[in-house]
């Protein structure tokens, strides 16, 4: 379980790890700046705990070495299966999110969903594995889809429909980089345009009115468009420098909605300016860029498919979230990873890092 020798550490990604703590760290800056105006302080203080808790799940996962994961891959599915059930029976947060996507035990409230991406993600990446050489027969690429579907069409049913998506996206790319046949890549776009009647006949009002608006930016300015419409004023407002830290005037004046959650890009860019926002996605892109040499270097299918995994999740908030705030992306509850307030969901993203770090250290295979 524990082996990791000394000289492994060589293959520490240092730029990796300390690319994520300056996230956090510029994360826990903008969160404080968002909720300047409120009466509490909470948010501040959950983001650091769940900060602290994440960096020391790196430390640990670094001394685990992954590979256990992958034997646990079928008990790791159930559990994440389970707890997606019972966020259906038992799930709160429709009145004031309008999705049932949190589960309430003891006090302690969180997201199933965010801790069935890890376990999806580490399912997939074993079971491809398991049939890599197989991985275009129509029985065993069926099974790939029923395992998968299973918890996006749970994550659908709360509704949030957002995070269903990026589940949809991070089984694409697993499948398209374990060698994915062209052809069902073709079917899998034909079958994705032929259901968008469908689709969007399934949605609900305000799903509809987001892509509208969307579509036609100043169709409902006051109600349905208000909050990609001030985020928008927020950027631009930004300029080239910024208004300066804790100067926005629609953050602090409350004028922008969801500001510590799915429009943090949106302060960082009036208080720090075009120079804020581009330092944000270049700290992006240096971490995806450090995710995708460890998943090239890994020296196995499993190790590779599971940084693949988290890389791809990570490329879908980030496109999504920074997409949605600038206005060319429709507005979704996607948070921006290391930045967005969320306990559950800062937790999570760091031991994404933890196990890829794992896998960037480990180069022997289990000792007991």
């Amino acid at each position: 379980m524990f082996n990791l020798k000394r000289k492994a550490f060589k293959n520490f990604d240092f730029i990796l790890f300390i690319t994520v703590i300056i996230l956090c760290l510029f994360g826990i800056v903008m969160i404080k700046s968002a909720t300047l105006t409120f009466e509490t302080n909470r948010f501040v203080k959950v983001q650091f705990i769940s900060t602290i808790l994440g960096i020391l799940a790196i430390v640990f996962l670094l001394l685990f070495d992954y590979q256990l994961l992958g034997k646990f891959y079928i008990p790791i599915y159930i559990v994440s299966v389970l707890l997606l059930v019972a966020v259906i029976f038992f799930g709160t947060g429709d009145e004031q999110w309008g999705a049932r996507s949190w589960l309430s035990i003891g006090g302690f409230t969180f997201q199933p969903a965010e801790i069935a991406k890890i376990g999806i993600i580490i399912f997939l990446a074993k079971f491809i594995e398991k049939n890599e050489s197989e991985i275009n027969r129509p029985f065993t690429l069926f099974k790939i889809l029923l395992f998968s579907g299973i918890p996006i069409l749970l994550i659908a049913k709360q509704p949030d429909l957002g995070t269903a998506i990026v589940f949809v996206f991070f089984v694409l790319v697993m499948l398209f980089v374990a060698g994915l046949d062209w052809k069902y890549i073709g079917y899998a776009i034909l079958a994705g345009v032929l259901s968008l009647p469908i689709l969007w006949f399934s949605l609900e009002d305000y799903q509809r009115d987001r892509i509208l608006n969307f579509l036609e930016p100043e169709r409902d300015p006051s109600v349905t468009g208000y909050q990609a419409l001030q985020s928008r004023i927020a950027v631009g407002s930004g300029k080239v420098f910024g208004r300066g830290l804790f100067q926005g005037t629609q953050t602090q004046y409350n004028y922008l909605p969801e500001k510590q959650t799915d429009f943090i890009f949106a302060v960082v860019c009036e208080e720090l300016g075009l120079i804020g926002g581009l330092a944000i996605i270049l700290l992006y892109f240096i971490l995806l860029f450090r995710l995708i040499k460890i998943a090239k270097n890994s020296k196995d299918t499993f190790g590779s498919l599971l940084i693949t995994g988290f890389a791809a999740m990570f490329l879908f908030h980030i496109w999504e979230n920074i997409g949605m705030t600038i206005g060319l992306m429709p507005v979704t509850g996607i948070p921006l990873p290391f930045l967005s307030y969320g306990g559950t969901f800062q937790l999570i993203n760091l031991i994404c890092i933890g196990i890829a770090l794992s896998v960037s250290v480990h180069k022997e295979g289990l000792n007991f």
